[in-house]
């Protein structure tokens, strides 16, 4: 029997040691028949800040205990997941992890309906498939006066719908981490049962020797920074305080996400900060590293590309700070914003030259120059209402979602 072995190279301390594929560590040395798969490097950092929202560091590798058999853990798809080997890893990952439930909401043609569903039910997890663009749910919203138009937001928004009646606790992940680990849901849950509301993860985004991480790092950092300056708002303090606002791993309980308020598309993570900010404050919110986590890379330009995501995630910020009663002045935030990014450009190129990591300045600058575009008031405002306001009832969403899954409606959907 063979068995699959990562070598892990940790800088800081300069030890070598094995761990499993899945993620864990293993045995210093080892015995029998194994193969190294790849020698990779753990950048770590053995810092110990707390930021002004409790921050829960990976100095131990911990796998905290924590309450998976009351959490559902809702892990968003469209039909291009399907059997990719990131999505794969993370669902056999969560077998492993035993939550109670895993909701996958799906954004499927008719067509690839039935392939997906029989693929998903070739995993050893519970899990419930929630056909998010089909006729029964699409129309099921359109009576119930939801918004319908369709997104990552939205198909989240109602997997949470559905999964908060039953559970005590909620975790959201991506399905494109190729570093997906059976750590990552405990360590979101923990901070849970320590009486905290909301918990987001935070990791290095390194890969193929370098920095990725673009959008976070070139657009929202730099204009929460330059919008910091400019107003003294509680609200930017604590957007400020996370190290990664737009990982698309969080948690929260359930009366948060009975309570929130949702962008329907890119804006779901900032938002969902914003909210958070309103029902959970500093004192009830935490921040967990995850280590690093290897993902899909998009291009800047063309329809779900940065610069698009950046329309939506600048939307997003600028509708939470419009909530909370700033004055921006348009006018000469782009500017600005541009002057911060670009210096943070030199900032990174010399971490990256330090830690003997690509870095190509020119491409970031571009990239800088193109979401400046997206330093723009906030237009409608989009976002899908709290849970707890609105009459659609999750039970007859469920309904909706069976109906779609077993009646004629395979035939008749969209993309």
């Amino acid at each position: 029997m063979r068995t699959d072995f990562i070598l892990y190279v940790d800088t800081t301390n300069r030890q070598k040691y094995w761990g499993h594929s899945d993620g864990t560590v293993g045995p210093e040395t080892t015995t029998g028949s194994a193969e190294v798969l790849t020698v990779r490097t753990n950048y770590v950092t053995m810092e110990y800040v707390q930021e002004r929202i409790a921050t829960v560091h990976d100095f131990t590798n911990p796998v905290p205990s924590a309450p998976t058999d009351s959490t559902a853990v809702v892990v968003p798809m469209t039909h291009r997941e399907y059997g990719v080997p990131a999505a794969e890893r993370v669902l056999s990952t969560l077998a492993r992890v035993d939550p109670a439930t895993v909701v996958v909401p799906l954004r499927a043609p008719p067509d690839r309906v039935d392939s997906f569903r029989e693929w998903l039910d070739g995993f050893d997890v519970d899990t419930e498939l929630l056909w998010c663009n089909s006729e029964p749910v699409e129309s099921l919203l359109a009576r119930s006066g939801v918004p319908t138009d369709r997104g990552k937001g939205r198909d989240v928004w109602l997997a949470l719908g559905v999964a908060a009646p039953d559970h005590e606790y909620i975790t959201v992940h991506d399905a494109d981490a190729t570093t997906y680990s059976a750590a990552h849901v405990p360590r979101l849950l923990a901070p849970l049962a320590h009486e905290y509301s909301f918990s987001k993860g935070y990791y290095a985004r390194i890969e193929d020797e370098r920095l990725y991480g673009r959008l976070f790092r070139l657009f929202v950092a730099p204009l929460i920074r330059v919008l910091s300056d400019r107003h003294q708002a509680p609200v930017l303090r604590y957007l400020d305080s996370f190290r990664y606002a737009l990982a698309g791993e969080f948690a929260m309980t359930a009366e948060l996400a009975r309570s929130i308020r949702a962008q329907p598309s890119w804006g779901l993570e900032i938002g969902t900060l914003g909210e958070a900010f309103d029902y959970c404050g500093f004192e009830g919110t935490a921040q967990v590293d995850l280590g690093f986590h290897e993902h899909d890379h998009r291009a800047v330009g063309g329809e779900t590309g940065l610069a698009d995501m950046a329309d939506h995630v600048g939307n997003a910020l600028f509708r939470v700070l419009d909530d909370h009663g700033l004055d921006v002045e348009y006018g000469s935030l782009p500017s600005a914003y541009r002057r911060t990014a670009n210096r943070l450009v030199k900032q990174y190129a010399l971490d990256a030259s330090m830690n003997g990591l690509e870095f190509d300045a020119p491409a970031e600058r571009e990239q800088v120059e193109a979401y400046g575009a997206a330093v723009t008031p906030p237009g409608e405002d989009e976002r899908l209402p709290a849970w707890k306001d609105v009459s659609l009832s999750p039970a007859d969403l469920e309904r909706a979602a069976v109906r779609a899954l077993d009646g004629p409606s395979l035939t008749s959907g969209e993309d």
